[in-house]
């Protein structure tokens, strides 16, 4: 019998953080890489680290990323001997998968077969019900007619999950608490699973009231060899999708980690599986893990996002297994061979605005900086400072993991990690992060999949920066700009405010003193700043501090505020100023900078694009009366739906858009005349 010979050549179908990650094990191990990418991706990361790079299209990934027949032609264009999907975009898709085999490139993941059997939701569950591995109680036949599944649900017993068929991430999820949501609930659900999967077919769970999502790692080889690579809890969600993961779960017994392992490993064979998976099980939280009953949700039929905490805990390198296995080669281990060690966690770092219902946030990261790697900490991220986050795709800006001998350890030195992530540009969601990490269930290791959504309004409060401690800062920084001191010699207080050097009216007898006039969060402020003593004095309205620091040539200012003192990163832009501390960051606007004036001209009756996007649905008509919170319009963007509501009370008076119509961020979708206007 022929050895397997390993793969010279992977094409990466993919972008960003996994593309990033996928091509540096790769060239590890000898492999030529080959990169592709949309218009919106031409300086990208993954790009600059690939031994070369192909254009594939526009920047709407259903014209570049999603062009199977694009990806294939490169690849034998190239001469790639396999392909490697990454997660999302192509990696479950089976018409592709096969497309390779018949062109004879390997497809890096399992056979066509295996998808599809997985793929579809309904599918899955009878599978798994077939060959021993307990499921969740539902409807999951073909009948897709709203009546039928109406009755469905009622005979399941409300709440239910409406889950689009071929969804994943969260997405054609909907809860549904009585008989009178159904009908809305499921032709959102059905009209996401088609925009997002091409598939509005759905099915319908009971829903397990306090669930903990634990999914659990599978590989298998193409000799007939399979094995799992333990657990990982991924309870802490929002909206289905995970925040915070970690490896192993915590209270895993070793009997309950043995019957998992073996019911997933059981999972792969029964499909025939070939690579790495993922076996996702619901468990219910009110009963400790070795006295649990645990269900099968699905199989995801690639690598995870996730993937990473699995190699701290294992030190096993997952991509570098896929190559093996994908090349013909045998698992590098056996089960007995594999053992956990420590403990792992991660966060997902995104361009979102927790404060705004975790609205993304799109723009240029005019800075990005992390903390040095090393054996506690991780991180993966695929784009770097001075790059862009677009409205096109995902917006993950990194993933930081951290290891740990023990759960807690692992915790903080993810809270460290965080703390040192230097961002300006997009807001972003550190401060949330670290609030959960510092959570009184999380540390306890007893969080439900609702733990975000219980705790929200106290964890998006409990996460917001200081925005006095940033004005302060910014104050200082404007005061050094004036007087040409980035970067250059420093002069004291004094020497600095001297009055022959004064330019703001200053006379005999009258303190030197100047105004600064910036903006947080649409809140506008005008500063006096009097130097004395080697001291500012700062005051606005009511407010009156000293304050006392120096810049140095990178942008950081060690800063002492009424005997407090702050460590800051201060990133200077045209419009803004970015104060960044303990990995939280501000957006002082300057006056009369463009984004000040639109913060200024945003009225509280009407409802702002928060990023550009397509209209989905529209909930109202002009003419008629409408409360604080009714849904007025729906507007798809980076792969979600964005549900936007009435800011206050009154009569709809505009609504330009309708379904299908692009727009912009900014724009102004809807206005609201209050009663007293009206």
């Amino acid at each position: 019998m022929n050895k397997p010979s390993m793969m010279t050549s992977l094409l990466i179908a993919n972008r960003g953080e996994i593309a990033c990650r996928v091509i540096e094990t790769a060239q590890r191990m000898g492999i030529r890489t080959i990169a592709v990418y949309s218009d919106a991706d031409a300086s990208a990361k993954h790009v600059q680290m690939a031994d070369e790079a192909h254009h594939l299209g526009p920047a709407a990934a259903a014209e570049s990323y999603l062009r199977a027949d694009k990806v294939l032609q490169i690849a034998q264009e190239t001469n790639a001997d396999a392909i490697h999907p990454g997660y999302g975009f192509l990696s479950e898709n089976a018409d592709f998968a096969e497309a390779c085999a018949q062109a004879g490139i390997k497809f890096v993941g399992p056979s066509a077969d295996a998808i599809r059997k997985m793929g579809l939701k309904g599918n899955a569950k009878a599978i798994m019900e077939a060959n021993d591995v307990p499921v969740v109680p539902g409807y999951h036949g073909e009948d897709q007619t709203p009546a039928f599944l109406s009755e469905r649900a009622e005979d399941i017993g409300y709440p239910v999950l409406i889950k689009a068929v071929a969804g994943g991430g969260g997405k054609g999820m909907r809860r549904v608490d009585t008989p009178q949501e159904f009908a809305t609930s499921l032709e959102a659900a059905q009209r996401e699973g088609q925009s997002s999967f091409g598939n509005d077919k759905v099915i319908i769970e009971k829903l397990i009231e306090s669930p903990r999502h634990i999914e659990v790692q599978v590989f298998a080889d193409s000799l007939g060899n399979a094995v799992h690579l333990f657990e990982r809890d991924c309870s802490l969600q929002r909206r289905h999708q995970k925040v915070i993961e970690e490896a192993p779960a915590p209270g895993m017994t070793p009997a309950m980690r043995q019957a998992m392992g073996a019911a997933a490993v059981r999972a792969a064979q029964a499909v025939g599986y070939e690579g790495a998976g993922t076996v996702e099980f619901i468990v219910d939280s009110t009963k400790p893990l070795d006295q649990s009953a645990f269900y099968f949700i699905e199989m995801n039929t690639r690598l995870q996002v996730e993937h990473p905490v699995t190699e701290f805990i294992t030190r096993q390198d997952l991509v570098a297994w896929q190559i093996q296995v994908a090349s013909g080669g045998a698992l590098p281990c056996t089960q007995e061979n594999l053992s956990v060690t420590g403990h792992a966690m991660e966060a997902r770092l995104y361009a979102e605005d927790p404060a705004t219902d975790f609205t993304p946030s799109i723009g240029h990261l005019h800075r990005l900086r992390f903390p040095e790697e090393n054996q506690s900490v991780r991180i993966d991220s695929g784009v770097i400072e001075g790059g862009d986050i677009t409205p096109f795709y995902d917006p993950m800006i990194a993933k930081v993991i951290a290891y740990g001998e023990t759960r807690d350890e692992a915790r903080q030195a993810l809270t460290n990690a965080l703390q040192e992530v230097q961002i300006a540009g997009p807001r972003h969601n550190i401060p949330f992060l670290r609030a959960l990490l510092s959570d009184p269930q999380f540390i306890d290791g007893a969080m439900t999949t609702h733990l975000i959504d219980d705790r929200l309004e106290a964890l998006v409060d409990g996460s917001a920066p200081d925005s006095t401690v940033a004005l302060i800062g910014a104050c200082l920084a404007v005061l050094a700009e004036r007087r040409h001191l980035m970067g250059e010699a420093r002069l004291s207080p004094e020497e600095q405010n001297s009055p022959w050097n004064d330019q703001t009216g200053w006379r005999v007898g009258a303190p030197v003193g100047e105004f600064i006039d910036l903006t947080i969060s649409q809140q506008s402020y005008r500063i006096r700043a009097i130097c004395a003593d080697n001291t500012w004095h700062l005051s606005w309205g009511d407010e009156a501090v000293l304050a006392a620091g120096q810049i140095d040539e990178g942008g950081h200012l060690q800063m002492d505020v009424d005997g407090a003192s702050h460590s800051l990163s201060m990133v200077p832009t045209e419009q803004s100023i970015f104060v960044i501390e303990g990995g939280a960051t501000t957006e002082v606007t300057r006056a009369g900078s463009q984004a000040a004036e639109q913060g200024s001209a945003a009225g509280g009756n009407i409802i702002i694009s928060p990023m550009p996007g397509t209209v989905t649905s529209v909930s109202a008509k002009e003419g008629e009366s409408v409360s604080a919170g009714d849904p007025i319009i729906t507007i798809e963007a980076m792969k979600m739906e964005h549900a936007l509501v009435a800011p206050c009370d009154g009569t709809l008076i505009g609504l330009p858009f309708s379904v299908g119509d692009q727009v912009t961020e900014g724009a102004a979708l809807a206005t609201i005349e209050p009663p007293e206007q009206a």
